[in-house]
This record gives C-alpha cells, structure tokens and sequence, in this order.
C-alpha cells in the first residue's frame, strides 16, 4: 500500500503520517467466526435526555417535523426507524404535576449542572411528545433516583399516562432509573447513602419495578403480560463505579425475568478532562479498542456466568464527551468519523444496538431541534456519521460486522455481512486534517488501501463520508448529500458540487485500491451482479 501526497502539504501539529505496509486486507466472502453477533433491530438508535424530550419530538400541536425528518432520513437508508430511548439523569429529577399546563418546568441550579434543569416538574403534556414521530419505539425512563414518598408518587402517577401514549406499538421497554451506580457519587449531590449496596440497588428496583406492573395491570393491562412488560437495566454508567454489574446480576437482578436488555453506557472521556484532543481521544482507534474491550469483556463474564444468558448486550447511552461534549471536539467532523469507527468497532465486538445521547444545546448533539439562544437550530456533524452508520448496517437483523485490523491507531477497516455473505467494506481514516491550518494551495493527502476480495466480486460502488476537514462544522456530506435544515428541513439533498457514482474494480488479481483522504470515511457495496 501506498501513502499519496503527504510531503507537500503541512498537516495539524498533533497529526501523524500514515505508515502502511504493502500487503492487501484479505475479506472473507462468507461471514468469518470472528465477526459480531446478528445486530438487533435499528442498531443505529438514539438516546434522548429526558427534559429535552419535549425540544425534540414537539407535541401533538406542534410536532417537531424537522427531528422526525431526520429520524425517517435514517429509516430509508438501515430500514428501520432508530429506536428512541428518553432517559437520563433528569429522568430522576423529574417530579409529576398534574396541574402544570404545559410539558415541562425545569429550573438550572449551575452549582448542580448547568446543561440541564436540577428542579424538574412534569405535566400530562409532556406524555404527547410520544404521539408525534410515526412508526417510532420507545424506551420510557421512569424516576429511581428520588427517594422517599414524593417520588414513589410520581413514579406510580405518571405509569397510566406513559403506558397509554405508549399504546399501539409504541413501547420497546421500560427503564427505571438512570446511572443508579453513581447514586451514592454524583456531582450533582448524592441521592443515596454510602453504605448502599448492590443488593439494596437489586431489592429496590425489584420492588418498584413489581409496583409499576401493578399499576400497568390497572391502566394498560396489555402491557403487563409476561410477553410485553419488558426492561432496559441495569443502565449503569460504567464498569468500576460505586456498584459492580457482575455483583448487581449475581445479586438476582432478573429475579423477576423481565429484562430484554443488558443496557451499559460509556462515554469516551471527559468534556473537561486535561489532554483530550481529536487526535489523541477520539480520532484514535487504539483509544475505541480499549473502551470497547472493556465493555465486551463485561458482556462475556456475564454470559459465561450464565447471568445474562439470551440478554442481548447494548450501548443503552453513549457519546463522544461527558458532560454533554465539548466545543471544537464533539460538535466537529472528527466527531463524526469518531462516531462511525467507534460504533462499527463496538458492533463487531457483541454490542447488539446502540443509543447515541442527545439534548437541548449538548456539544455532541447531532441536531439541534430548537432555536435557542445558545445554538441554531439544525443538522449537526456528529448526524453524518449517523448516517454512515446507518448505511454500513442495513439489513436489519441479517447483519453481521467483523473488524479487519490495520496497523496503526489512525485507520480502521470493517466489513458488514448480510444473510452471512459479504455486502460492504468500510474504511475509516482517523489523521486529524485541520484545514484551516494547513496549506491551502497543496493537495490533500490520502492513504491507499487495498482490498483483496473474493474472486466473484469484480467491481465496488464508492460512497464517500466527505468535509474540509476533521475541524469542519459545516459542509459536509455522505455519498454528495446535504441533511441540512437550511435545504429543505433536513432532506437529502444531493449538491453538484461533490463527485458522485464512484466506482473501482479489481485488478487481475482481484485487489480493489481505494484512496481514502485524511479526516474521511468512505463504504465500498459489493457488486453480485459481476
């Protein structure tokens, strides 16, 4: 393999070049062993903050068409509309209002966060956000984290209006309570003493989770059958908080045999964290490998102790960035090729869906739902990546993804099976390309790649995940499409100025070269026609 066009042109200070060796990546035809599991349904799926959830999905008088747009962007290229997950910390601040007329009333505290509300109450309105994005499934994320006789009131009040905006097809789970590992640690203030344990967290949730069928049964009595009443847990933030999840489940967390989901959530760092670059965080394979590993490697202990058996493994919340990301990182390009490498590595690895965190002004949104004074309403750089994603993935419940490792922390490469035979390649190429510190009058550099493909397979189609540079916040476009609002409210919108119907065919040894620019994506389609 050959590096192309890397001396002329003067790269960010923290890229490095990339150093190939010369053999072709070998793919397999058939599906090899070490590929993933099936994915489920929709792995590209969403995860939306509780008290945003108004923002983005509107009500039943004034939908929000522009996020329903998107959604239904992402369902003609997976096939399936992305799962939405309303949940989060604020999920266990919120407190029921019956007599508050309009959906939400949040109050910041900055000594608590400033990004979302601390004091959150709730009406009946908030519930008709559920009525507005057709042929959506969602998870409903009731309150664990307010203790005491209050919260157990709103908990028990809001399950008839939940379960029956849910009605019709539109409930995928429930969730009860956010993070509940970090209860006795939070930054925003503890919410249960130290001395609570994994099995105080297991009888709780247990118990309140029996109250909730209970009320179900009255309310939504469909929906408390064995068949239906089905759950998201343990939802914890991480793999060494204040709970241990292998303690949690061996602690009999399903005792009552009603999860669906082993839900984790990960976030690649810190928004403030000292040190966190595009380059060296999140433009960085080695970095994704880890955090992945450390997840599968939980998802296996479980399994091998029989404590998750037939518990399908997902990323109930992630993101680039805690705390809601950070400018200049999660909100740029590079946060979008971040976003396809780590997810694609993440499925190739057990994760059997994923939910990508959202909210009201968040860095790493990947679009923002309403104007406001802080940020304009529109379509994001981390969505492209979504997109890609959602490309690389279709066919639903067929597909399969198998990592095909390179040799340095700048590149990947994936390949997606549909039905167990080969249907794309992907190759992700991680040098940060900070164009407004390079050059202008040089070429771009790129690497080659060369693909060794099964005989049968002559020729590739060429899409291609495209921006100025991994600092971009704008212009960019997958396969020469723009989702942007300002177009036509988040269309696809193919622009003239981007080259489009690639196509590269195999050499007479049946090696496909593909020229991949540095801060850039591109997805080869296998042709099975010649």
């Amino acid at each position: 393999m050959r590096l192309l066009n890397i001396f002329p042109l003067v790269v960010s200070a923290t890229a490095a070049a990339v150093v190939r060796d010369v053999s072709a990546i070998s793919v397999d035809k058939d599906v090899p062993s070490s590929a993933g599991p099936a994915l489920l349904e929709s792995y590209m799926s969403y995860s939306i903050e509780f008290c945003y959830f108004p923002d983005y999905a509107g009500n039943k008088s004034h939908p929000n068409n522009f996020s329903n747009q998107l959604l239904d962007n992402l369902a003609d290229i997976q096939g399936v509309k992305p799962y939405i997950r309303v949940g989060g910390n604020t999920q266990d601040y919120a407190l029921y209002n019956a007599s508050l007329e309009y959906a939400i009333n949040g109050t910041v505290i900055p000594s608590k966060s400033v990004d979302y509300p601390y004091i959150i109450y709730i009406g009946p309105s908030f519930f008709e956000s559920y009525a507005t994005w057709p042929k959506t499934k969602f998870s409903h994320g009731f309150n664990l984290g307010k203790n005491g006789s209050e919260g157990l009131e709103t908990l028990l009040n809001t399950v008839p209006l939940a379960c029956k905006a849910l009605q019709d097809g539109k409930l995928a789970y429930w969730e009860l309570g956010n993070e509940p590992d970090l209860f006795k640690t939070s930054s925003q203030g503890p919410v249960r003493p130290s001395n609570w344990t994994e099995q105080d967290y297991v009888d709780e949730w247990l118990a309140k989770s029996r109250k909730i069928h209970d009320a179900l049964a009255k309310a939504c009595p469909e929906m408390a059958t064995e068949k239906n009443y089905q759950y998201l847990a343990p939802s914890f933030a991480g793999l060494t908080n204040s709970l241990d999840p292998v303690a949690t489940w061996k602690d009999d967390l399903n005792t009552d045999k009603n999860i669906a989901l082993n839900s984790v959530h990960n976030y690649i760092g810190g928004a403030t964290q000292p040190g966190i670059t595009l380059q060296g965080t999140l433009m960085n394979h080695t970095v994704t490998v880890t955090k992945v590993k450390s997840l599968s490697n939980l998802s296996q202990v479980l399994a091998a102790d029989n404590l998750t058996t037939n518990i399908p493994f997902i990323l109930g919340e992630h993101n680039s960035l805690y705390n809601e990301g950070a400018p200049g990182l999660s909100n740029a390009f590079g946060a979008a090729i971040w976003g396809v490498d780590f997810n694609l590595y993440a499925a190739s690895q057990g994760v059997r869906r994923q939910h990508m965190h959202q909210g009201s002004d968040y860095r790493y949104a990947s679009w923002q739902p309403v104007e406001t004074e802080n940020t304009t309403l529109g379509t994001k750089p981390p969505y492209y990546g979504n997109v890609f994603v959602a490309a690389m993935v279709h066919g639903d419940s067929d597909v399969q993804i198998t990592d095909l490792p390179l040799s340095n922390e700048t590149e990947s490469a994936y390949a997606a099976y549909v039905g167990g035979k080969l249907a794309r390649i992907a190759v992700v190429n991680l040098v940060e390309y900070n164009y407004t510190d390079s050059d202008p009058t040089a070429p771009r550099p790129s690497a080659s790649y060369d693909f060794q493909l099964p005989s049968e397979f002559k020729s590739v189609s060429v899409q291609r995940l495209l921006a100025n540079g991994s600092n971009a916040l704008s212009g960019i476009t997958w396969d020469g499409y723009s989702y942007n609002y300002e177009l036509e409210g988040g269309k696809p919108v193919r622009l003239g100025n981007v080259t489009v119907g690639e196509t590269a065919r195999a050499d007479k040894n049946g090696v496909i070269t593909i020229d991949v620019p540095y801060s850039s994506a591109v997805m080869l389609t296998v042709d099975h026609g010649n």
